[in-house]
């Protein structure tokens, strides 16, 4: 059992080296998106589909810091409307028929994907482009032509779905908490400004 936990803080670690600036570059991106009065969407299939939910939930609920929810939505949770789709025009086009729906100019669209090279997934990535939105994806080592489809792409140093899932979860975190600690700050600035525009 040990050897299975020492491997996944060992994939954390390479994680550290490899892909920090990425990472700061994520948040950054999250933060234009929600000043320019644009909406994050996400999607993944199976245990992917798990982390773009829990992305979600933490933006439109809340991850540390009491705030006003934001605006976001994950294409895996409705299970009808996925299969409605999946049914009527295949199960590759269950994500871009949805981005074709939603995602406008400058949203931002968040693939999850574990392998890189799921069909639904690139198909709705590509149509997400195509629509002038900004795409970020979380992938791992093997990951085919995801990371071209995406503006900024997250890739754990590892070739096994679980440690790339659990990777995957520990940066959505990470991802939560800067984010709320620079909107944070700058809604704190804001409110000092008012007062003193107030007062003066």
């Amino acid at each position: 059992m040990s050897h299975l936990l020492l491997e996944s803080v060992g994939v954390k670690q390479r994680l550290i080296h490899e892909q920090l600036p990425a990472i700061e570059n994520v948040v950054n991106t999250i933060i234009r998106t929600y000043r320019d009065g644009k909406t994050v969407y996400a999607f993944g299939n199976g245990g992917s589909a798990a982390d773009a939910n829990h992305f979600i939930t933490e933006l439109v609920g809340r991850f540390l810091i009491e705030r006003k929810g934001l605006p976001a939505l994950s294409f895996s949770t409705n299970e009808i409307l996925m299969t409605s789709i999946a049914n009527d025009y295949g199960y590759e086009n269950t994500f871009s028929r949805q981005v074709e729906a939603f995602v406008k100019e400058r949203d931002l669209v968040v693939a999850f994907s574990t392998s890189g090279k799921s069909r639904n997934v690139i198909k709705a990535l590509d149509l997400a482009r195509s629509k002038g939105a900004t795409t970020v994806g979380f992938t791992g080592n093997s990951a085919g032509d995801f990371p071209g489809l995406c503006d900024v792409c997250i890739r754990v140093p590892s070739e096994s779905a679980p440690r790339i899932q659990e990777s995957h979860l520990a940066v959505v975190h990470i991802i939560c908490e800067l984010l709320e600690r620079e909107l944070t700050v700058a809604q704190s600035a804001l409110s000092e400004r008012q007062r003193q525009g107030y007062s003066s």
